[in-house]
């Protein structure tokens, strides 16, 4: 059986993938496969489908479905003694009332959407690099990033500004990894360098996997001027990263909106239920088990009553049968404020003023990025610290990939003061005065270390001292590089590896 995925790229005009082929600066050669634009989109309903598809995952919940069998047999004469509308208004307004705060999660999807689809980034359209939304880039496209620019789509490196054109990327929106990722280009694009001309004349063919959602596996080859060399993985920039230490680079569009490896992940957007909600539909469904049996009760009663003493007393020219069928149902209306409908308003109040009192927490603010906390969704409060276990490593997660030099033990001899992050002294020493190292020109302005001694002992010439910090400075992952005189810039994949 064929899935839903070939009939909807049937309808697009899309042919299922087995392999993407896309050229660069050739946009009608990739326009011919009808590869998706590089807009998302992660809202639930537009006007058109909110109010069916909201009122679809509202009567999944047994009491709002509950109530609406019953304003159904209030409309039988002769089941029902009870106005129709007094069931039909209070169900309309928890309808109302929970719509209207599905509605303002899914205003908030999409503003969130349009901030994406709208940001910018430099394209380069007909030999000039301009800027162009991120919903306007596609497939094949040459796109130039900046320091510190977010990823727009899955793109193919071609250079970078970095010796041996490595770039450093950051992934935490994708693998929660805040250490940098090393990604590095082919060395035939790596030729092109900042060269605007060289780009407009590339064409170079792509030829690779269809859009899945391996993040950590790529497969294809890149055709330029009749030889093809190999794609991996490691050639790859990802939407969701973050371009760090790197000045700029150079990339080709391969997959672009929905078919990201970030989208691809993400999958479709699902009505998530709290354990809360399933909680609730269990005790709704255990009232209503009571409430038939009592109802199932009653009738049997008034059968019994009406066969051996009156019948046709309550429903005349009809059977004692007929009748107690009737009176269940009868009872079932009369006997209905026995399930709360209440009861899903109430939590509703109670989520919606929750969300507000996380995005009010100052405990919960994180000045260093001025970002508070925001409640992007209120079906899920509820969720929130319910944690039996939690699963650490000993590196970043705990360290927050921060690493300073306090002490160190050198051939058995113990050097420097240890002091916490607020700067409170954890041991004491006689020695407080911190060391000066203005005397060195590319020495870190922000390092702060207080025992002379080890100092002194540099400058004295100890061997073994001296094998120290030569370890130190050769052993590690880190590149320094001198933009300006007198000030050393240091690029690495962590500080936690850094020495490994």
């Amino acid at each position: 059986m064929k899935s839903l995925t070939f009939y909807w790229n049937s309808l697009r005009g899309r042919k299922p993938e087995k392999e993407r082929l896309l050229r660069a600066n050739d946009r009608p050669f990739n326009l011919s496969f009808h590869y998706a634009r590089n807009a998302i989109k992660t809202s639930k309903y537009n006007v058109l489908t909110f109010l069916p598809l909201n009122l679809l995952v509202q009567f999944t919940r047994l009491a709002n479905a509950y109530f609406l069998l019953l304003l159904i047999l209030q409309l039988i004469p002769e089941i029902s003694s009870l106005p129709w509308f007094t069931t039909a208004v209070p169900l309309v307004i928890v309808l109302s009332i929970t719509g209207v705060k599905d509605a303002n999660d899914d205003i908030n999807r999409h503003r969130s959407d349009r901030q994406v689809n709208n940001r910018t980034t430099e394209v380069l359209v007909d030999g000039k690099l301009t800027k162009e939304r991120w919903k306007n880039v596609q497939v094949g496209d040459i796109v130039k990033l900046q320091n510190n620019d977010f990823v727009p789509a899955d793109i193919l490196l071609l250079s970078s500004s970095e010796p041996l054109n490595l770039v450093y990327v950051e992934t935490a929106d994708l693998d929660g990894e805040t250490n940098l990722k090393v990604k590095q280009a082919l060395t035939v694009t790596g030729e092109l360098g900042n060269n605007i001309a060289e780009y407009s004349t590339f064409a170079g063919e792509v030829r690779c996997e269809p859009p899945n959602n391996r993040l950590d596996k790529f497969k294809g080859t890149l055709t330029v001027s009749g030889q093809t060399h190999g794609l991996d993985n490691d050639k790859v920039l990802l939407r969701g990263c973050t371009l760090r230490n790197t000045d700029w680079c150079f990339g080709l569009v391969i997959f672009a909106g929905p078919d990201t490896k970030l989208m691809q992940n993400s999958g479709k957007s699902k009505f998530k239920r709290t354990r809360m909600d399933r909680m609730m539909n269990i005790l709704v469904l255990c009232i209503c088990g009571f409430l038939v049996t009592i109802c199932a009760i009653l009738s049997i009663c008034n059968f019994i009553w009406e066969t051996n003493e009156a019948s046709g007393f309550i429903l005349p020219d009809t059977s004692a049968e007929l009748s107690s069928f009737f009176i269940f149902w009868s009872y079932v209306i009369v006997l209905k404020t026995v399930v709360p409908i209440s009861l899903y308003v109430s939590v509703e109040i109670i989520r919606l003023g929750n969300s507000f009192f996380i995005d009010w927490d100052r405990k919960m603010y994180y000045p260093k990025n001025d970002t508070p906390a925001q409640a992007r969704t209120t079906t899920l409060n509820e969720e929130l610290g319910q944690i039996k276990y939690i699963f650490s490593d000993k590196t970043g997660t705990l360290t927050q990939n921060i690493m300073t030099f306090n002490k160190c033990s050198i051939n058995g001899k113990g050097y420097g003061e240890l002091y916490d992050f607020s700067g409170q002294r954890v041991e004491r020493t006689d020695r407080m005065e911190r060391v000066d190292f203005s005397w060195n020109q590319l020495a870190d302005p922000k390092f702060i270390f207080h025992d002379h001694s080890l100092v002194e002992t540099v400058r004295d010439g100890n061997p073994e001292v001296q094998a120290f910090f030569r370890l130190l400075a050769l052993c590690h992952t880190v590149m320094p590089e001198e933009k300006k005189e007198g000030e050393l810039n240091y690029q690495a994949q962590s500080p936690m590896r850094a020495l490994w």
